[in-house]
């Protein structure tokens, strides 16, 4: 059998958005991953294919180095692309160059990508630049652990040297004995400026300031663990001017998404953006009816509807999926007039090649009613394609008007099944909970009863149901959308 291929690749330093494309596309593409600890957990999303955790933790190891190069040998050997993701880069402390060579001895093919380093990355997002031409011309990145197999002498440290930056990477158990040495035996002053970051590029990073000789004491003060790495030089002295990541308006604060799956990553990078630390908890999965005769036969009388209605983007898609499916398009919906509710649903229609004839200014059934009352509803023919538990009033609204409604349920809202125990446990910890529709917000109060959360709403329609539930509404967007969601949590946490 022909060997496959292996990818020892860098997944970055923590951000998931500081993986490269190249690393990205790998992924996608792997038949089986082999991970590390440091490994963003949001990465692993993007491959389909196998995943096995190799990392450590706090010293522990899951499996053992000679395990894992074997490991890499037997899936290639049985054709399969493998990718061997590491935190950060995998040749920078990352042992792939042991790995690279038991490949090589067992003739595997294998390719490096590269990835970004937390040397100068996390530095990056606290503030501190490696080099500065006045305060540091070159650096030194050194070791800070051990191989339990070597005396400690065979570890040099840099003897002093006020022109460079020196970054210590895993050397956090033995941050002490190393401050101890660099100014007992390297000649550095006790008040060298130093740091220490934990967590570096995630919402979770930490940063800790202080000299040389207290650097040990200050970090175990604020209680920073490991990951982290640890600066030392005249550099550390512009966090203050430079530090932005950790001035984000939501940096820090963990809120936690309910929408699908699908729709949840353009909240969740919004979110990212602003420094939170977004849990993706969807708490409804869409389903498309099995039965669809009802659409069907309705698809095969467009002609006689005056007005067809969406009041989501999840409609838009069934029903022009189902279109495409009767061997149909968009041509046959020309006799009728468009109405939908929201600006998103309204995108979602234009990627189809229509523009919307009726968008209300409020996103809520409501608005759009009011709206058609000017339209001359009586004896009009409506189609309206929606969630099993849309609710009636709009269908009863246009009633009210004199028109004929054909209320179609075309999907249901239901809960998916792959919420784990730590998913829960992370969910019901958070800062903040956001619901985009009521659907969710039913959904998540009734999965997790007990949690500290603030409640995000993204309209009266979903706070009213929250309300309903016995929860107050922390925040509501103004504007009832995804941005206006994401102003309203910005505003409530004073940014």
């Amino acid at each position: 059998m022909k060997k496959g291929m292996v990818y020892l690749a860098g997944a970055g330093p923590g951000d998931p958005g500081l993986i490269t494309v190249r690393a990205l596309e790998a992924l996608r593409e792997a038949d089986c991953v082999v991970y590390d600890f440091l490994a963003g957990p949001e990465l692993l999303d993007e491959a389909p294919g196998e995943k096995i955790y190799v990392g450590k933790q706090g010293g522990d190891h899951s499996m053992a180095q000679e395990d894992i190069n074997r490991l890499l040998v037997a899936k290639a050997s049985e054709g399969k692309t493998v990718v061997r993701l590491k935190g950060g880069d995998p040749f920078i402390f990352g042992r792939g160059g042991e790995e690279a060579e038991e490949l090589v001895k067992h003739g595997v093919p294998f390719k490096v990508i590269p990835g970004i380093s937390s040397f100068y990355s996390a530095p990056a997002y606290a503030g501190i630049p490696v080099t500065h031409r006045d305060f540091a011309a070159a650096f030194e990145v050194i070791t800070g652990h051990r191989r339990a197999d070597s005396p400690e002498e065979e570890v040099n440290l840099p003897a002093y040297d006020p022109s460079r930056t020196f970054v210590f990477l895993m050397g956090m158990k033995n941050l002490a004995a190393i401050s101890a040495e660099l100014i007992g035996r390297k000649g550095f002053p006790p008040e060298t400026p130093a740091a220490v970051i934990t967590w570096g590029t995630t919402p979770r990073q930490r940063t800790a300031e202080g000299r040389l000789e207290n650097i040990a004491a200050v970090a175990a003060r604020e209680g920073l663990t490991p990951p982290a790495i640890i600066l030392v030089g005249g550099v550390v002295r512009l966090r203050e001017t430079l530090r932005w990541f950790d001035r984000l308006p939501l940096f820090g604060r963990r809120i936690v998404v309910t929408r699908t799956r699908e729709q949840a990553s353009a909240l969740s990078k919004k979110l990212s953006l602003l420094g939170a630390e977004v849990i993706e908890f969807p708490t409804i999965a869409i389903e498309p009816k099995a039965d669809m005769g009802a659409l069907h036969g309705a698809m095969e009388r467009l002609g006689d509807y005056d007005w067809l209605l969406f009041t989501s983007q999840n409609a838009v898609k069934i029903f022009f999926a189902e279109l495409d499916r009767r061997g149909k398009d968009a041509r046959g919906l020309a006799p009728c007039r468009i109405g939908t509710i929201g600006a998103a649903t309204a995108k979602e229609l234009r990627g189809h090649g229509i523009r919307a004839d009726l968008v209300p200014k409020e996103f809520v059934a409501e608005a759009l009613l009011e709206a058609l009352k000017h339209e001359g509803m009586a004896g009009r023919k409506v189609l309206l394609p929606c969630a099993q538990e849309a609710r009636d009033a709009l269908p009863e609204g246009l009633a009210a008007l004199g028109a004929r409604v054909d209320r179609i349920p075309v999907y249901d809202t239901v809960t998916p099944p792959r919420l784990t125990g730590e998913m829960r446990e992370r969910a019901a910890e958070a800062d903040m909970v956001t619901f985009t529709s009521s659907s969710t917000a039913r959904n998540f109060l009734g999965i997790i009863n007990e949690t500290r959360a603030a409640f995000a709403s993204i309209g009266p329609i979903t706070s009213k149901t929250v309300r309903e539930m016995g929860h107050e509404v922390a925040t509501e967007a103004l504007d009832y959308t995804i941005d206006g969601l994401v102003e309203a949590i910005v505003r409530y946490y004073g940014g």
